[in-house]
């Protein structure tokens, strides 16, 4: 049997550093589920296409279950867990919960860090532009207006 041999691998995760051994080939998201034990970072089509897997590497949207952990090493990973401060939710999270944006919950982290990454870069986007930049995460259960009126209310908050 040909195993794969295993290797040091060091991730910057919600600004701690972890120090991991396991497979080159391994996700992000199988490292962070399974090593790491977050596992608000949920997956479900494991193909890159709903967005219930997205986490923030250098403040941008990713895949995780396309990037492998190895290769996002040196790099600052956001996941659903490091968005609030201690115990106090992140704006972004607050507001999806005033609003009733979260349903089942499933796409609401991958939602969320998405918002967060869209208001970071546009505080003030339009709905047109909240659409887009949420366009690749899917929802089976809100039909979305809820999300986008969540996102909404910050931009025009100014938050």
């Amino acid at each position: 049997m040909n195993e794969m041999k295993k290797t040091a691998i060091s991730l910057n995760v919600n600004n701690e550093t972890h120090e991991i051994v396991s497979n080159p080939n391994k996700t992000l998201l199988e490292v962070l589920r399974d090593d790491l034990h977050l596992t608000g970072t949920k997956e479900s089509c494991g193909e890159g296409v709903c967005g219930s897997c997205t986490v923030l590497v250098d403040g941008a949207p990713v895949r995780s279950c396309l990037t492998l952990a190895v290769a996002v090493q040196g790099k600052e990973i956001t996941t659903i867990e490091g968005l609030r401060a201690g115990e106090k939710l992140h704006p972004v999270q607050e507001a999806f919960v005033n609003h009733h944006a979260i349903q089942c919950g499933f796409c609401s982290p991958g939602m969320i860090l998405t918002a967060y990454a869209l208001l970071k870069e546009n505080p003030t986007p339009t709905e047109a532009e909240i659409r887009r930049a949420i366009s690749g995460n899917i929802c089976r259960c809100t039909g979305y207006a809820k999300i986008v009126e969540a996102i909404k209310s910050l931009a025009e908050e100014g938050r």
